[in-house]
């Protein structure tokens, strides 16, 4: 506990870092140290956030090596309108336009702002209840991604959940529709949140699925909230999913309804984590305006990046649906060696071949001893277990999967035993992670 005179607020007091960043704290402190010892450094293969290594789309590139914005070239960077600048949010549809059906054409206002995660606060915001109530929550797919549960802690809004289990086979469980319409009723949400291609699941929703919640949604009167991160990346022969392919003729209603959300970023299909930047897309003009008036108060999101962005305003569908296709084919391949090396080099394990998205779970459940747990052993990797490879010392950062579950007790923590990887480094590093995983397991239950 800080013992400081000035008193620090009960929400820092019980804070703690992400999931997906604590391994690479713990991990620079230990680097640290071994530096000022004089010892050999040990390096990290960092599989436990989704930074997207390869390199981003070619027109991006060159936009932030020449920017074509005069204003911008010579030095005069002002604040500009606080929900983006037009050509940047054009981008963004543009982009959501590309898997549209011919025929569709839904009316959509664009927002951007600072990644998904940002989009996500004004979001929950806009749809849920009084803060520090159960008034209106927002309802999630268990596991879902570990960042929207923190954001309903930092401002107060409650999150329910309906949970999936990791079976045998390395699949999750499909929720039921009517298991969704049950709690839409139960609980009264003020959205419900869907991940089509799911992280961290790998899951990927079909259309129909969508449809179908979609008439819950309307039947109910409450938004359908929609992260479409990973729009494009999945492994199957079904059309991608999303919920701009929504239309009257599927449910009756939902063009005037106007409860449509998605957030969109351009971390993921398009290499570019590092540039932060999002949008919050939905066919409601009211809600809308309530968000840039909400996000006022942050001013603007960044113009220089912006007008990186902006250079895929005039990209073609074509154009733009054989940048996704290589993206795809590339992880495809990743995932799939990923699960055969993991079942040969530790038979036993229980791992996802994914459908879709970029991650893999692993459960160790049916291998480890009784009191095994997945943030120790995530804290070890970070701290102290380290692999001889091809004369370098080297550990794996993965994230624990207990961060990705909202529904969980004393008793029973459906994440204990289970991590989730993200298969967003180089070629060569990432086909070195079963054998990582696997040596600093056997060294981790030695030491039980």
């Amino acid at each position: 506990m800080y013992r400081g005179k000035a008193k620090v607020s009960s929400f820092f007091e019980s804070i703690k870092s992400s999931c997906l960043r604590n391994a690479q704290i713990l991990f620079e402190k230990r680097t640290e140290q071994e530096r000022r010892r004089g010892e050999r450094v040990t390096i990290a293969i960092n599989a436990a956030i989704g930074n997207v290594s390869l390199k981003t789309h070619p027109k991006m590139l060159e936009r932030y090596l020449n920017p074509m914005d005069e204003e911008l070239r010579n030095g005069v960077w002002k604040y500009c309108n606080t929900q983006g600048r037009e050509l940047c949010n054009k981008a963004f549809i543009n982009v959501v336009r590309s898997f549209l059906k011919e025929e569709n054409n839904p009316e959509i206002y664009s927002l951007i702002d600072a990644g998904g995660s940002n989009i996500m606060k004004i979001v929950m915001l806009g749809v849920c209840g009084e803060p520090g109530t159960s008034d209106r929550p927002l309802l999630i797919v268990d596991p879902t991604y570990t960042n929207y549960k923190s954001i309903g802690e930092e401002i107060g809004r409650s999150v329910i959940s309906i949970t999936r289990v990791l079976q045998e086979n390395g699949e999750f469980t499909d929720v039921p529709v009517e298991i969704v319409e049950e709690s839409v009723k139960k609980y009264k949400p003020g959205g419900l949140l869907i991940i089509p291609y799911d992280n961290p699941s790998g899951r990927l929703m079909r259309q129909e699925v969508i449809n179908e919640y979609a008439k819950i949604c309307v039947e109910n009167g409450i938004f359908l909230i929609s992260d479409e991160a990973y729009r494009g990346l999945y492994y199957t022969d079904d059309p991608a999913p999303t919920i701009w392919n929504v239309t009257d003729r599927e449910v009756p209603g939902i063009e005037e309804a106007k409860i449509r959300i998605s957030i969109e970023t351009m971390s993921k299909v398009f290499n570019a984590c590092g540039l932060r930047m999002g949008a919050l897309l939905t066919d409601n003009e009211y809600f809308y305006n309530k968000a840039v008036a909400a996000n006022t108060t942050y001013l603007c999101p960044s113009v220089v990046d912006q007008h990186i962005v902006e250079v895929l305003a005039e990209e073609s569908k074509e154009e733009i649906q054989n940048w996704i296709s290589q993206q795809r084919e590339y992880y495809r391949r990743i995932l799939k060696k990923l699960y055969d090396d993991f079942r040969k080099v530790l038979p036993g394990i229980i791992v996802s071949l994914p459908e879709a998205s970029i991650y893999s779970v692993v459960d160790v459940r049916n291998i480890a001893k009784d009191d095994f747990s997945a943030e120790d052993f995530v804290t070890f990797c970070a701290t102290e277990g380290a692999v001889d490879i091809n004369g370098e010392k080297m550990t794996l950062l993965v994230s624990p999967m207990s961060g990705f579950y909202n529904t969980k007790t004393e008793e029973k923590d459906p994440g204990a035993t289970q991590m989730r990887i993200a298969c967003v480094l180089k070629e060569e590093e990432m086909n070195l992670v079963p054998t990582l995983f696997a040596e600093l397991f056997k060294q981790y239950e030695s030491q039980m």
